[in-house]
């Protein structure tokens, strides 16, 4: 079985496009998102709408939970120590995009679940207990099958960093892999980045497209703080507002 996982997408409107294009090529037989679909885009509309109407099953991610509960955006910033003014744009941007969405689309937000799980492969945006709060990158294998083995799953595949990641691990927990991002990649390669699992076997696939584009889209949108965004789409890595 051929299993394509998406995640990030961050209501990038013309990554999703190059990616879809990709993933009709690849012909997999199931695809999954794992969350952050459409906060600090362009597009948030136009995502939502497209991911229902494809019938993608997926996962919540923290930017879906921030839209449709926006009380767990301020628990998590009041325990951060990330400075206020970080979440002084993320609060502002949020908040225009939840009036952009609707209440229909936010609701069906707030059905996701945390974890999906597929026979031997489980997917979550950042852990099974967070869609806020991702492991280290140092993470031990013990840690690791204490945060992921509740899922029973031997492969799981996760997103938030926006940092693909493929890596394997002793015991219970076989693979953590993570999607990287479609909508805006934090490694310094502004290619989207999805994954594919093919009969177990994974790849992380990079698709080109026009990012130029989507700057464009973003000057017009009329988001608060979208030159933010701009900036992380440029230098493919994470910038402060």
């Amino acid at each position: 079985m051929r299993v394509a996982i998406v995640s990030d997408i961050h209501g990038n409107l013309s990554a999703f496009e190059s990616v879809l294009a990709d993933i009709k090529q690849v012909a997999p037989d199931l695809v999954l998102h794992a969350g952050d679909l459409a906060d600090g885009g362009s597009s948030p509309i136009e995502i939502i709408d497209r991911i229902r109407d494809l019938g993608w099953q997926g996962v919540m991610g923290n930017g879906d939970e921030m839209l449709c509960r926006p009380q767990s955006l301020e628990d998590y910033a009041a325990q951060s120590a990330s400075p206020p003014e970080l979440w002084k744009c993320v609060r502002e941007m949020a908040s225009a995009t939840r009036n952009l969405m609707g209440g229909e689309r936010l609701s069906w937000l707030s059905q996701l679940p945390m974890a999906a799980t597929r026979n031997d492969l489980a997917v979550v945006h950042a852990t099974p207990q967070s869609c806020w709060k991702a492991p280290p990158q140092l993470a031990s294998d013990e840690e690791l099958n204490q945060i992921y083995g509740p899922l029973e799953a031997p492969v799981v595949v996760f997103g938030h960093t926006h940092l693909p990641l493929i890596r394997e691990v002793s015991r219970d927990l076989k693979m953590l892999i993570n999607a990287g991002s479609v909508g805006l990649p934090f490694d310094g390669d502004p290619r989207a980045s999805y994954l594919l699992l093919d009969e177990g076997s994974p790849v992380i696939r990079r698709v080109e497209y026009n990012i130029e584009r989507e700057l464009q889209a973003l000057s017009s949108c009329h988001l608060p703080h979208a030159d933010w965004t701009a900036r992380m789409l440029q230098s493919s890595s994470p910038q402060m507002p």
